[in-house]
């Protein structure tokens, strides 16, 4: 008799501790997804929203391309998810990304000042005349709401937010999450004083996230913005946005970053479009194009470019220095993680294009650029 007490008794306790267990990890699931609902960001509503509806890439609710195209195009007898479990690509290096921390500017004379400094994936910061511009930084562990799922990055960023020098301006090409991040954006509202400069209708995610609406400028293509001496300009691009179930309720742009010397272009996310001769034209040559070259594939080639079309948009943009973006912290497409460099290089060198690919925290001097030197390919 006892021992069966004893045995009714470890099965009660038994249960208890495996309900409490459950509780504590519902407990940590909610606390963990505590701020998914938020890092969905806002809506369009009041003058916002009667704003975007003025705007020419705004019909029947949503933003749309110049011309028509599709996110996803369907190839018979491919699986997309079969082969992003079970492909073989590499998808992450093999031993750690190099990092560097960036040394003081070579450049004293900041009437010709122009230095780039890449610090993973498109945050990328422009030293231009004296001024300094920020663009779309992600500093989180993964781009995603969740702080639990989500493409991880595949190196830690070489500076930390508050190793950042004063900013002037913030720019934010789309609000993906791998471009538009909530804590970071946070982290940047209590460090920093720059305004954010972004395309219609993403102000509403910085509304929600506690962003004061004297530091949030929001702009149409076409549409320009001085502040601290330069004149940043929203352009076209080939994309889309969302970041939930809604698609395109916020513009997508690419910027135009001069000072009264030296111009900057920087691509956002685009497919190739005729856009960017258009832009070159009205607003080239540029010193130097920050060109998005990683996550493409040809299920959807309208909205992200491959490698040798991110050379005709440079050549379109008429620009000087190549410098890549979007490539080698998130894995975010099916090709290996270091392909696209690889392509772009092969592609650079056979129609003499100069380029430039850093490190990860490494200063590019524009006018002294660093040679290639391959460096990715003894990591991948």
């Amino acid at each position: 008799m006892a021992r069966a007490q004893s045995t009714d008794v470890e099965r009660s306790l038994g249960r208890r501790m495996r309900g409490a267990a459950g509780l504590a990890a519902l407990a940590g699931l909610a606390w963990v997804a505590r701020d998914v609902p938020a890092a969905l960001g806002g809506r369009l509503s009041g003058a916002r929203a009667e704003r975007a509806a003025r705007s020419p890439q705004f019909r029947e609710g949503t933003f749309h391309n110049q011309a028509g195209t599709r996110t996803m195009v369907a190839e018979p007898g491919r699986n997309l998810v079969r082969e992003l479990i079970f492909g073989k690509q590499k998808r992450r290096p093999t031993a750690p990304v190099p990092l560097l921390r960036s040394s003081a500017p070579h450049t004293v004379d900041t009437v010709d000042e122009l230095n780039i400094v890449w610090y993973g994936h498109a945050s990328t910061l422009i030293e231009i005349e004296g001024r300094r511009v920020l663009l779309d930084p992600v500093w989180s562990e993964r781009c995603s709401p969740s702080g639990l799922v989500g493409p991880r990055r595949l190196h830690e960023p070489p500076v930390r937010l508050d190793e950042l020098p004063p900013l002037d301006a913030i720019l934010i090409s789309h609000d993906h999450y791998d471009h538009l991040d909530m804590p970071t954006v946070r982290a940047l509202l209590a460090g920093q004083s720059a305004p954010f400069l972004v395309p219609l209708g993403v102000g509403a995610h910085l509304d929600r996230w506690g962003v004061p609406a004297e530091r949030i400028i929001e702009l149409d293509w076409s549409e320009s913005h001085r502040v601290a001496g330069l004149e940043i300009t929203a352009t076209a691009a080939q994309h889309f946005s969302g970041r939930g179930l809604r698609r395109d309720g916020t513009l997508w742009s690419s910027w135009v970053v001069a000072g009264a010397r030296r111009k900057v272009f920087y691509t956002g996310d685009s497919g190739y479009f005729d856009g960017y001769a258009a832009i070159g034209a009205e607003h080239g040559p540029f010193d130097v194009t920050l060109m998005q070259i990683g996550a493409y594939d040809r299920a959807w080639p309208t909205i992200h470019m491959f490698p040798e079309e991110a050379v005709d948009a440079h050549l379109d943009l008429r620009g000087g220095l190549f410098v890549p973006v979007h490539w080698a912290t998130f894995n975010l497409a099916l090709h290996d993680w270091s392909e696209p460099v690889d392509r772009l290089w092969a592609e650079a060198k056979a129609r003499d294009v100069r380029l430039a690919v850093p490190r990860p925290g490494e200063r590019v001097v524009v006018d002294e650029p660093p040679a290639v030197d391959g460096w990715w390919q003894s990591v991948a």
